[in-house]
């Protein structure tokens, strides 16, 4: 049936969440606005009338589309050129949902959506639906169709494995931004020390190219190994001009509510470096160069204001 004014508003009313829980699932903002997109075809050739808890009827599809992604994106990454990172969504993206509570603003984390990729996909949903939207067991087992203690067991799986993490600091964005202004100071005074004292001792380094940028798949491991790596980086030079095309503006800002450096050339978002901080230090660098992965980000960028860049490469 064709949906009326009202059903219209119901939807447009949930894509919101939708849309938020939909990125948390999938990694992938552009996979995101898919799903939803196909949640709304399938609103728009139901019975909605008959259709009591709209919303709940909404996510259960939302989710079932998503398992079939999940289930689909293994085989598409055992293919992947390179490693596979999430994308990136810089600070002010309603993508991000909601990040009231300590649980909501680390299920969107960049270092939580990465450690994400080990779960299985009914660990995935339920550990979303229960963190981020704070589901009851009862409606997520409803959603999965699966007993109640079933969904609890996947909860606690999926905790465990998430929690094997470094416990990551909670951290605003003043203080995301005076993190990454430290880093960037160390890393292009030309010394390595300097920059090893910010990191932890078995920090990583890690790249997302996708096989159309160069980019480090295999991780530089150890303070000092990414501390050589992070001074070649942000060493400025004719040849990383040439190979991206332009000088390359640095700027400090978040992603996925952490601290990030954005690389922009020419307007356009050419890299996002996520900083995953601990009580021990920098911890993780992750890097999304993938041109295929920063689209948004690129328009998000440029509807939004910021300052002068830190410097330029």
């Amino acid at each position: 049936m064709t949906p009326t004014g009202t059903h219209m508003d119901r939807f447009e009313a949930s894509m919101p969440r939708l849309k938020a829980i939909a990125y948390r699932l999938l990694g992938s903002a552009s996979d995101a606005e898919d799903a939803v997109q196909d949640t709304f075809l399938r609103w728009q050739a139901a019975d909605i009338d008959r259709i009591e808890v709209p919303e709940a009827w909404l996510t259960k599809v939302l989710t079932n589309l998503c398992l079939n992604q999940l289930t689909s994106a293994r085989a598409r990454r055992e293919s992947y050129v390179g490693q596979w990172l999430p994308e990136p969504l810089l600070a002010g993206d309603p993508m991000l949902g909601p990040a009231e509570t300590a649980e909501q603003r680390e299920s969107v984390s960049y270092a939580v959506l990465t450690l994400m990729e080990r779960l299985s996909p009914d660990e995935r949903v339920v550990y979303v639906l229960r963190e981020a939207f704070d589901y009851p067991h009862r409606r997520i087992a409803e959603i999965l169709d699966i007993t109640e203690a079933s969904c609890q067991q996947l909860y606690h799986r999926a905790k465990k494995h998430v929690a094997e993490g470094k416990a990551r600091k909670e951290i605003d964005e003043v203080a995301a931004r005076r993190i990454v202004e430290e880093f960037l100071a160390a890393a292009t005074s030309g010394r390595t020390e300097p920059l090893v004292r910010l990191l932890a001792a078995d920090a990583i380094t890690i790249g997302d190219g996708g096989g159309k940028v160069p980019a480090r798949a295999e991780a530089f491991e150890g303070s000092l190994a990414v501390a050589k790596f992070m001074r070649g980086l942000f060493k400025p030079s004719k040849a990383k001009r040439d190979l991206i095309g332009g000088t390359a503006e640095i700027h400090a800002t978040t992603a996925n509510g952490a601290p990030a450096i954005v690389v922009v050339v020419g307007g356009r978002v050419a890299g996002v470096m996520c900083l995953e901080v601990t009580d021990d230090g920098i911890a993780a660098f992750r890097n999304q160069v993938n041109p295929d992965k920063l689209e948004r980000a690129t328009r998000q960028w440029g509807a939004t204001g910021h300052g002068e860049p830190l410097f330029r490469l």
